[in-house]
């Protein structure tokens, strides 16, 4: 038999079982019912999602196994953090030996070696100049603090984003996306009000127009919108992006919350095309598991915040936390493997997936299968054989696979099989 990781899926009860059912009933009542869709009857009656999700009780490698023993193939690596795979050994045993040296530092007043020693190997993984870096816990927390970096350098408030991209879901990250209006409509009033949407891969010419007519900081793009839809940037177009930004002094930021560390196949998703921003937003995979985040920035672009007075302008309470360097070191130190591994399953799925008749767009590991209306209700069927994927695009119109690099060729061949049987 496979080892735990490797297996295909193997359904002991119906998906979504009892205890799994039973769980979100509790979950119902205590969990504010905008976060879980659920079932339950006091969500059903406001108007949530009709489906229980499945409970994760464990995971490791390719493999989730919920409350009911069911066991599951991942092809979402829990939202792209997992590119390692679930539970990786050098991850946990990182974390475990942090653990009983030092669980908790100070953030911005006293930081502990872990930290530093992260800063250094981000510093020298980076792209180009990108040696100083804002560390956080979210991918919101770091587009954050790229927005106020461009502010306090360019002293101009306005920020050009792109359609359908989606870069998180703090306050100051809501209005910056252009995903779904519904997640920014009802804190209108209270957000960013300076941000422009344009398409993405808009003209060079409608993007220098912008550029000139409005006090714009800040552009920010993803060189592969992932929940947007699995949309690489067209070729030439982040090199468009970048030289209209320094004729005018705007800062360009790349959000590879998503894409960084491996995922499309480079160390870094900007890498394909050789362009360097001003600052880089990094996240999800960077600590396998755990939360931790950073906005990293050339030495020009962080000497605008200025130096420390003592109390930091910008920092939070766990800042650096020791658990979440000390995984994130492990990530950095295997970051050529893991690109190479992620460009080697990517190339592998697609061809699997084209030779079924199916069109693909993405790159490396982060693919979408372009399903149109299907992705939603294919992605609930694929639940019920043993596979995780779901729909991403405005419209739900394509099924997002962003695999652990550790996904194997037999789990490729059988979930290319069981979407074969739906479709």
């Amino acid at each position: 038999m496979r080892p735990l990781g490797q297996r295909l899926p193997l359904l002991r009860s119906p998906v979504p079982g009892p205890r799994s059912r039973a769980a979100i009933d509790r979950l119902a009542r205590f969990e504010c019912p905008a976060i879980t869709a659920r079932r339950a009857r006091r969500a059903q009656a406001l108007g949530a999602a009709h489906d229980d999700p499945i409970v994760w009780a464990e995971a490791i490698g390719a493999n989730i196994v919920d409350a009911d023993g069911n066991l599951f193939v991942d092809l979402c690596a829990g939202f792209g953090v997992a590119t390692l795979g679930h539970r990786d050994p050098e991850i946990v045993q990182a974390a475990r030996d942090q653990a009983e040296l030092l669980l908790h530092a100070m953030g911005d007043a006293y930081p502990d070696l872990t930290r530093i020693a992260l800063l250094e190997e981000l510093a020298h993984a980076a792209p180009g100049g990108l040696c100083q870096a804002i560390l956080s816990l979210s991918g919101a927390d770091a587009i954050d603090a790229a927005v106020k970096t461009a502010l306090l350098a360019t002293g101009r408030t306005g920020v050009i984003t792109f359609q359908a991209s989606y870069h998180g879901l703090s306050l100051g990250a809501t209005p910056l996306g252009a995903y779904k209006s519904a997640f920014v409509e009802p804190f209108r009033r209270i957000v960013h009000p300076d941000v422009r949407h344009l398409p993405f891969g808009a003209p060079s010419s409608m993007v220098r127009d912008a550029l000139r007519t409005q006090q714009v900081g800040l552009v920010l793009v993803e060189p592969v919108q992932a929940r947007g839809g699995c949309r690489p940037a067209p070729p030439g177009w982040l090199h468009d992006l970048r030289e209209a930004c320094t004729r005018t002094g705007t800062f360009l930021a790349f959000d590879e919350v998503y894409t960084g560390f491996g995922r499309t196949g480079r160390a870094f998703a900007c890498e394909h095309e050789g362009v360097i921003p001003d600052l880089l937003c990094v996240g999800k995979s960077l600590g396998g598991g755990y939360p931790i985040s950073a906005c990293l920035g050339t030495e020009a672009a962080m000497a605008a915040w200025g130096a420390s007075r003592g109390e930091a302008l910008h920092t939070q309470t766990f800042l650096g936390h020791p658990i979440g360097c000390a995984t994130a070191r492990v990530t950095l130190a295997r970051l050529p493997q893991t690109a190479t591994a992620c460009a080697v399953l990517g190339e592998s799925l697609r061809r699997r997936l084209t030779d079924a008749g199916l069109t693909v767009r993405g790159k490396g590991a982060l693919l979408g299968v372009e399903l149109g209306a299907e992705s939603l209700r294919i992605s609930r069927e694929l639940l019920q054989r043993g596979f995780l994927a779901l729909p991403a695009g405005v419209d739900a119109e394509v099924l997002s696979l962003t695999p652990p690099a550790c996904l194997t060729a037999a789990q490729q061949d059988a979930f290319v099989h069981a979407l074969q049987e739906l479709l």
